[in-house]
């Protein structure tokens, strides 16, 4: 599979990565056995990179990981996790905290370090104690070897924007953004020229938003507004109806960008993961995606957000 440098990090990560919540049963009840296949189908078809975090199942995703890891050599696959949430509702970002949860992390894993380490979801909580508390005290862990990288991921584009612009010191390595490069929402875009500037990797995850671009659609807990849902229904219509496939689109299209070193996934299934690779491998059908763009068009860009209120994005066409 094609690869791609992760900024300035020095790691080559393949275009499709496998996302790990689906392992934490986020989604739905799994199969643990199959779970653990799914993740080594991905890593034998080409996937080295696989993101997790301990707010999945909660502490589920990293636990089932941990079993499929113990299988596969630690030199063929780069291993993400993260720290501040580990429930819902429960953030801690302090020094002491974050510096446990990486080590709880690498034990439940089965690993003696990750390649890189993410503050999850920093539209929780104050950005002085992101820049100030937790990424120094995450970049103190690299002189252990315990973590070679690190970074940050939220939801709102706000936050990471200025996040990055405040981070005087070059802390954030990395820049996980969701439901944000999509079919249905690009907005992601406006951030990339100055996270390239920045040397900073660029992680894209949910190329379906979450399930909004799927014929299963979204959970019952997906915060979309009900024009953001119907719009993408009808674009999930048109592809049943024409015969075809939304899912093998929405990821084509998010792995054809340059500028996104990777493209997260998530399945617990091993057939479904094999299949999503085979996507990801083969060129988008740019009339296909024309059609779809057009149906989309009345909600393009269209948002939802959270947070505190100091974080969060301003709502278009909610």
């Amino acid at each position: 599979m094609q690869q791609r440098p992760l900024g300035n990090t020095g790691l080559m990560v393949s275009i499709l990565s496998f996302g790990g919540s689906s392992l934490g049963g986020v989604f739905h009840d799994i199969d643990e056995s199959a779970a653990v296949r799914a993740v080594q189908v991905a890593v034998d078809h080409g996937i080295n990179y696989i993101d997790t975090s301990p707010y999945y199942g909660n502490t589920k995703a990293e636990t089932v990981l941990g079993r499929a890891l113990k299988q596969i050599n630690r030199d063929r696959y780069l291993l993400a996790t993260k720290v501040g949430q580990y429930g819902d509702g429960v953030f801690d970002f302090s020094a002491g905290r974050i510096r446990r949860s990486v080590d709880e992390s690498l034990a439940r894993l089965n690993v003696d370090h990750v390649d890189l380490i993410q503050c999850h979801d920093i539209e929780f909580v104050s950005l002085d104690q992101i820049l100030d508390e937790t990424l120094p005290a995450l970049h103190q862990l690299k002189a252990t070897g315990k973590v070679r990288h690190v970074g940050i991921t939220g939801l709102p584009l706000r936050v990471l924007a200025e996040a990055v612009r405040r981070d005087q010191n070059h802390l954030i390595e990395t820049v996980l953004s969701f439901c944000h490069y999509e079919l249905n929402d690009t907005s992601l875009l406006s951030l990339m020229p100055m996270l390239g500037a920045r040397g900073i990797g660029i992680i894209n995850a949910s190329p379906t938003g979450m399930g909004l671009l799927t014929e299963r659609g979204a959970p019952d807990w997906h915060p979309a507004s009900a024009t953001i849902r119907t719009g993408c229904q009808r674009a999930v219509e048109l592809c049943k109806a024409r015969g075809w496939n939304i899912v093998e689109l929405a990821i084509q299209f998010a792995v054809a960008h340059p500028d996104i070193a990777t493209t997260l996934v998530g399945t617990a299934n091993p057939d479904n993961m094999l299949q999503n690779i085979r996507y990801a491998q083969a060129m988008p059908d740019a009339e296909k995606l024309a059609a779809i763009t057009e149906v989309l068009r009345p909600i393009h860009n269209f948002n939802f957000t959270r947070g505190l209120p100091e974080n969060q994005d301003a709502l278009l066409g909610n």
